[in-house]
């Protein structure tokens, strides 16, 4: 999947497709979470920030892994 680059203190990159949110940490690890609607994603992308958005509003609601 292709990821965008980000500014951001944690996140290095973030990926979207067919309702599957790719994100690449910045220590390099990859976790892939499932079913993301694509209202999340906009949001995730237009927060001030992606690490807080991220916990807020993904992780522990979906399912993921980490690849």
């Amino acid at each position: 999947m292709e990821r965008q680059r980000v500014s951001s203190s944690n996140i290095r990159s973030i990926g979207y497709q067919n309702s599957i949110l790719e994100v690449e940490f910045n220590n390099g690890r990859v976790y892939q979470y499932y079913n993301i609607p694509e209202n999340i994603y906009h949001g995730l992308m237009n927060a001030s920030s992606h690490g807080s958005y991220l916990a807020s509003n993904i992780v522990n609601k979906f399912r993921y892994q980490e690849l």
